[in-house]
């Protein structure tokens, strides 16, 4: 009998000894089909918070030069681009009417003189009683009458001349000349001034981000014109409405603009300091664009060895790092290589 349970006990054993080894070879594939990635811890820390805006130079003050009477154009004597002075003659037209407001002018002068006269006349013969108080009435008001005609006859040349003379009533740059001498004044202004010391630039800002805005905080300007060259300027007004369509609220920035190099038309890229805040800081290897969508994720390690598929919301880039605004907790661990091949609630292995 036990020549017979001797081989039977060995096959057993051999039996078993297979099955442990299927066993701790399958734990082992399953071991090595698991994910291997790379981990780290991340903190909430202090980040500025930067507003970026664009806007178009605008200029501070723009003058439409023109005249108030039709009229051909003799000269005009500024260029687009030309700098000029305030009270710089820009262009004459022709003084075709000044004449006969000139002449106008000197009858109603000499009519006061001669009711003037007779006026005095009147009174001097009322008062050595050779007249009566009803003819000085009359007298006083033709007088009165005769002033106020030379005084409408004076207004109209006065006028006459600015509208045949013109001038600029500000220093600045000419920005337009819509005409050539010879021409018909017509609809449009015959030159445009613009003040360009300082210029202005109006920006729109989020309801989110317009309590931290306030007037006199420094803003930085940077221009395509002139690459990485910084200026700064001063926030002046901050609209108290808010616009309906946009839901956005517009702010106005002056600049100096003292060597005149900013002109309107320009555009800019303004930042603005917003103040600080507390928020989790990512490497940005930890981010993960989904494809075909403008979402961005990052995988977050689970206590149970495990990924979490987590939605963030995208502050600032801060170097090789990114300011999250929601999406991840401070201390969480994040995946920072092998994301490629993981999916949502899978089991990972962490490498060094």
């Amino acid at each position: 009998m036990k020549k017979f349970f001797l081989p039977g006990v060995i096959a057993i054993a051999i039996s078993a000894s297979c099955s442990s080894d299927k066993e701790d070879s399958s734990k082992q594939q399953a071991e090595a089909a698991l994910p291997k990635v790379k981990v780290e811890t991340v903190e909430q820390r202090q980040v500025d918070q930067i507003g970026t805006y664009t806007a178009t130079v605008q200029p501070q003050i723009l003058n439409n030069i023109s005249s108030a009477i039709p009229g051909r154009i003799k000269e005009i004597l500024v260029d687009e681009g030309q700098q000029v002075s305030a009270g710089q003659t820009v262009a004459i037209l022709d003084d075709v009417n000044t004449f006969s407001y000139e002449t106008q002018v000197d009858n109603a002068r000499a009519n006061l003189k001669n009711v003037q006269l007779n006026y005095d006349r009147a009174v001097e013969l009322f008062n050595i009683g050779g007249g009566t108080k009803q003819h000085v009435d009359a007298m006083e008001i033709q007088l009165t009458n005769a002033k106020n005609a030379l005084a409408q006859a004076e207004r109209t040349l006065r006028n006459a001349r600015e509208n045949t003379i013109l001038t600029s009533p500000i220093a600045g740059v000419v920005t337009a000349r819509n005409y050539d001498p010879g021409d018909m004044a017509a609809n449009l202004p015959i030159v445009t001034v613009a003040r360009v010391k300082p210029v202005k630039l109006v920006i729109n800002v989020t309801e989110t981000d317009f309590p931290k805005i306030r007037k006199g905080m420094p803003a930085t300007i940077k221009f395509d014109t002139y690459g990485d060259e910084e200026f700064t300027g001063t926030i002046s007004t901050v609209m108290p409405t808010v616009d309906a369509a946009s839901r956005t609220f517009g702010v106005e920035i002056t600049l100096a603009n003292n060597d005149s190099k900013v002109l309107p038309g320009m555009f800019g890229r303004v930042t603005l300091n917003l103040g600080s805040a507390n928020h989790v800081v990512v490497p940005d290897k930890a981010v993960v664009k989904q494809q075909g969508s403008g979402n961005q994720y990052v995988y977050v390690l689970n206590p149970d060895g495990s990924v979490s598929y987590n939605k963030v919301e995208l502050g600032r880039r801060l170097g090789a790092e990114y300011e999250l605004l929601s999406g991840v907790e401070s201390g969480s661990q994040v995946v920072v290589s092998g994301q490629a091949k993981l999916t949502n609630g899978a089991k990972v292995e962490i490498t060094k």
